[in-house]
């Protein structure tokens, strides 16, 4: 699996959160796992990210609220947000990712995901927090 299929699962991961209480979660990354074609390797590498994610959201969630004017996490569209918190994770916690893949792969998951103008808005924002 390429790495941007395993970026892609981690999104649908993160937004699928967005849905279920934080209780819940492990049991969605263990159903969503159950019918993803991955390697044990991948299988893990996903799990851990979200779980990273997900232990992290709170901050993530602010430095997005500081650099985002009018448009708090509360306001933003679920796909969006779950993108902006994937790649403010991968730019700030992973350092395996170099800051411009995170903002590129997450335009890229915009363009897939999200309305006409989420490529523009994902970018704005993460070029703030680049």
């Amino acid at each position: 699996m390429k790495r941007s299929e395993i970026r892609e699962n981690i999104f649908k991961l993160v937004f699928c959160g967005e849905f279920h209480t934080s209780s819940e979660l492990e049991d969605q990354l263990n159903a969503y796992l159950e019918d993803v074609e991955c390697t044990d390797q991948e299988r893990s590498y996903i799990a851990t990210k979200f779980e990273g994610i997900c232990e992290k959201i709170t901050e993530i969630d602010e430095a997005i609220n500081q650099v985002a004017k009018g448009w708090k996490t509360g306001r933003m569209g679920k796909a969006e947000l779950a993108i902006l918190r994937l790649a403010v994770y991968e730019m700030k916690y992973d350092e395996d990712v170099p800051v411009k893949v995170a903002i590129n792969e997450a335009v890229e998951l915009a363009k897939k995901f999200g309305g006409d103008e989420s490529p523009a808005f994902v970018n704005g924002i993460l070029a703030k927090l680049a």
